[in-house]
């Protein structure tokens, strides 16, 4: 089963390939998504990426969390479901 990860405090220069390529080191990703602001269409600082399982997913938490992407660190966690 599936496992969706928040990823936080993201610099504006990261877009989804980016991210995508990013999680990829750490297990198959199904899917990487930047939220973008609707009215400027520009990066909104965080992101969701899909992976494949959930041993992937933790794999890539523990090695991405508090990490650097181009001079910011990154929150990396499993993703809460909307209330």
């Amino acid at each position: 089963m599936s496992t969706k990860l928040f990823v936080g405090s993201l610099p504006w220069s990261v877009n989804d390939q980016k991210l995508k390529e990013t999680f990829e080191q750490h297990g198959s990703v199904l899917s990487a998504k930047i939220i973008m602001d609707r009215d400027t269409n520009k990066s909104r600082g965080f992101g969701f990426v899909e992976m494949e399982n959930s041993s992937d997913a933790s794999k890539a938490i523990k090695a991405l969390n508090e990490t650097e992407i181009d001079g910011r660190n990154i929150v990396v966690n499993e993703a809460k479901a909307r209330s």
